[in-house]
């Protein structure tokens, strides 16, 4: 069996609304690079929908019915939205789950310092990275400094026109001979990844050197010993109030700056930063606030952080924030209670929404042909995901295949199936064996990308484009799960 590239089948509606659409997602990704960012745009963009404070809603004891829509977030970086159907929520709930971290470098808590006349950020990377790739690109901090008063500051920097970026250097390749002797993995050191933040020394005058030790600020007394760093500590005092130890309750994170653009002279593809898993999450909140009317399931999507670190922590799909939510709705809509928790969690179907490994001709050795994504093929399905013998995988049931397959046939929605490259090769994992904890149907989808993980990714417009259809489709769906009886 063999695709066909959704390209052929635009007419130039289409290809209008694939643009708009497209225009929307890179200046979204673009401004939206961390997870917390994403979370805070995706809630002001619901509440101009229409969607309101899930725990308000809790607090005031309002109930909820068809067609209310709410929201709910945690620590700033997870957030669920749901449109309440016309059918009982005990029925279960069609829900698009995508994550919203993405591969960088994070500050370690105790980052500056000063060397040889330079000052640097030190920093312990995120998820699975080529250390090598970061080196050499104009980079970006972005992220929060939480003070002990409780006040917290919004740091983005190298984002602006005006603004300075930073870096990570390298070796000159004149002095390189050993270090090119090195495998990928060792040539550059991740203890290396030391970014790039000031060269220019705190000048004293003379009457401040001729203050006696008690008399002097400590930038005055560290001047004296590392002269760059002290400078760079006043400059972050006057533009943020911090001073050194607010690193320690600090999250920064080290992306690359600036804007995701178009790729190639047809403009049909898109380079950006974070497209894992932003390509996926950005058409599935689109299809969730272009939701008009009230669904007959309950529709939901569900954004959460964490993925590239297995999923951990509050915010995480491992953590009870989900389910939490959705004890709330059941609640608010007069159908609370364990027992009708677990019936609605294991009634409901979800497409876990991430990204797939598009087949790059460069690297296709890796790749079996008949079982690999294409970029502009549309959106991907993997029936499992996982490494070796499909550990780590949720593996659909075929009668859930068959209904994903009727759902995108019946919205004219492009789409393909894939592994994660040749078996052995490799292998991956995702949200998806998460809520299938739960019993319901749970299948990976998403759209194809080349260099994944890399500090710049690539999608096809026409993937962005079908991902949004086949999202949309599968949350206006009425078909109750095969898994579970709705008598």
């Amino acid at each position: 069996m063999e695709t066909k590239s959704a390209w052929e089948k635009y007419d130039a509606g289409a290809l209008g609304e694939l643009e708009d659409i497209c225009a929307e997602y890179i200046q979204f990704i673009t401004e939206n690079k961390t997870e917390r960012e994403f979370a805070a745009a995706a809630i002001a963009q619901a509440e101009k929908a229409g969607y309101t404070d899930l725990y308000q809603a809790l607090d005031e004891g309002r109930r909820l019915s068809a067609g209310d829509k709410v929201y709910a977030q945690t620590h700033g970086k997870a957030v669920i939205f749901a449109h309440l159907g016309t059918e009982p929520l005990v029925n279960g709930f069609n829900i698009l789950g995508a994550h919203i971290d993405s591969p960088r470098l994070d500050l370690k808590q105790n980052p500056l310092f000063e060397r040889n006349g330079l000052v640097h950020l030190d920093t312990h990377y995120y998820g699975g990275i080529k250390h090598y790739q970061w080196v050499t690109l104009p980079l970006a901090l972005h992220g929060v400094v939480a003070k002990k008063d409780g006040s917290v500051v919004q740091v983005n920097v190298g984002e602006d026109a005006d603004d300075p970026v930073f870096c990570v250097s390298d070796l000159l390749i004149h002095l390189a001979k050993d270090q090119m002797k090195k495998t990928g993995s060792e040539v550059v050191a991740a203890e290396d990844l030391d970014v790039l933040v000031g060269s220019r020394p705190m000048l004293l005058s003379d009457e401040d050197k001729k203050k006696e030790d008690a008399d002097k600020s400590e930038l005055e007394k560290l001047a004296a010993k590392e002269p760059v760093k002290a400078f760079v500590l006043q400059l972050l005092a006057k533009k943020y109030g911090m001073e050194e130890e607010d690193f320690l309750s600090a999250e920064i994170e080290v992306v690359p700056a600036g804007p995701a653009r178009e790729l190639g002279f047809d403009r049909s593809m898109i380079i950006g930063y974070g497209q894992d898993d932003s390509a996926c999450a950005y058409p599935s909140l689109k299809a969730q606030l272009d939701l008009d009317e009230a669904p007959v399931r309950t529709a939901m999507t569900v954004l959460v952080d964490k993925e590239e670190i297995g999923s951990v922590g509050a915010t995480g799909m491992a953590s009870q924030f989900f389910e939490n939510v959705v004890a709330v709705l059941l609640e608010l809509a007069g159908e609370g209670g364990d027992i009708n928790l677990r019936r609605a969690l294991a009634a409901s179907s979800m497409l876990s929404s991430d990204v797939s490994a598009g087949l790059d001709p460069a690297y296709a050795s890796v790749f079996e042909p008949k079982n690999a994504a294409y970029l502009g093929h549309g959106l991907v399905f993997n029936k499992y995901t996982g490494s070796r013998g499909k550990s780590g995988s949720n593996d659909a049931s075929a009668e859930y295949v068959a209904r994903i397959r009727r759902i995108m046939d019946d919205a004219d929605v492009s789409f393909q199936t894939a592994e994660l490259g040749k078996v052995d090769a490799g292998g991956g994992g995702t949200i998806a064996y998460l809520p299938a904890k739960y019993e319901m149907d749970v299948i990976d989808s998403g759209v194809a990308v080349l260099s994944m993980h890399a500090p710049w990714e690539i999608t096809s417009k026409a993937d962005i484009y079908e991902a949004y259809k086949g999202y949309a489709a599968f949350l206006r769906d009425a078909e109750p799960s095969a898994r579970v009886s709705r008598k």
